[in-house]
């Protein structure tokens, strides 16, 4: 398996000496990419109707293009991958256009993790529909793919419109590797029509047992199978035991995972240095 880190930027800070140092870092002892998540806008809980979401406008987040625009530009091998872009929130030709440059500007480092979210306040912030948000997406993919691979596009869909045009530079990637976040059947069903990946968020392998035989029903509609996917469950620090690590690890081998990042957010840390170190004693028990 494939092991990255989840770049906890809800505790991490602005720093962006330590941002550098946590990406060096992260590179330097082996692990393979770092995950970040996406929010654009977070809603306040004191707003008309209240808020019952788990962050809130004074959780930091930083837009992912840009922040592993600038970890690229510090790295030479860290790969990089969203977990997820809220994608049918987004402008589709400008998402194409931005998820291109960081593939070019970092030699092809780029997998793009995407999903339909679940925070309308964000949909409504960014002027998007989020009732429609599923069916827009998969409309979605097949442009952004089109635009990756072609030097002009004409595509005439339900919500998009592009009148022979393209972007430039293409990506190094053609197309850049497109893996789903999510659980619903529906989720399953794109994840084996048309993704290269699937980001669980279940704990445990086991946890995601009926989901998988959901995917593997879906894979197996579309003529392909568990093999012809990749899977990144996450798993948390938690309190540091090695022994609870290997035992999930290997849980999410026995399905299939192909790569798995460990998250050290939600256990106490308060500085950089600490989400360091423990990447640290992670990378060098788990060797």
């Amino acid at each position: 398996m494939q092991i990255g880190a989840v770049f906890p930027q809800t505790e991490f800070g602005n720093d962006p000496i330590a941002i550098r140092d946590y990406a060096q870092t992260v590179e330097a002892l082996g692990y393979q990419h770092v995950l970040a998540f996406d929010h654009v806008v977070g809603a306040n809980p004191q707003r008309p109707g209240g808020w019952q979401g788990p962050y809130t406008h004074e959780t930091p987040f930083h837009e992912p293009f840009v922040l592993f625009g600038f970890m690229a530009s510090v790295t030479q091998q860290l790969g990089f991958a969203t977990g997820i872009i809220i994608l049918p929130q987004r402008q589709t030709v400008l998402v194409a256009k931005q998820a291109a440059t960081l593939d070019v500007l970092s030699g092809g480092r780029l997998r793009l993790g995407i999903g339909i979210g679940w925070n309308e306040v964000e949909y409504v912030s960014l002027n998007e529909n989020f009732k429609n948000r599923g069916k827009r997406m998969e409309e979605q993919i097949d442009l952004m793919r089109q635009l990756w691979t072609q030097p002009l596009v004409t595509f005439q869909g339900q919500w998009h419109t592009v009148p022979d045009a393209g972007i430039k530079p293409l990506p190094v990637q053609q197309p850049i590797p497109i893996w789903f976040g999510g659980h619903a059947p529906a989720v399953m069903r794109r994840v084996a029509q048309s993704g290269d990946g699937w980001m669980p968020n279940y704990r445990t392998a086991a946890e995601a047992q009926p989901t998988l035989d959901i995917l593997d029903r879906a894979l197996a509609d579309a003529g392909r199978t568990r093999a012809d996917i990749g899977i990144e469950p996450r798993i948390n620090y938690g309190d540091g035991r090695p022994e609870q690590w290997r035992e999930l690890m290997e849980g999410w081998q026995a399905v299939g995972a192909t790569h798995l990042t460990i998250n050290t957010m939600g256990n106490g840390f308060t500085t950089p240095s600490q989400h360091i170190n423990a990447l640290q004693r992670f990378m060098e028990t788990m060797k």
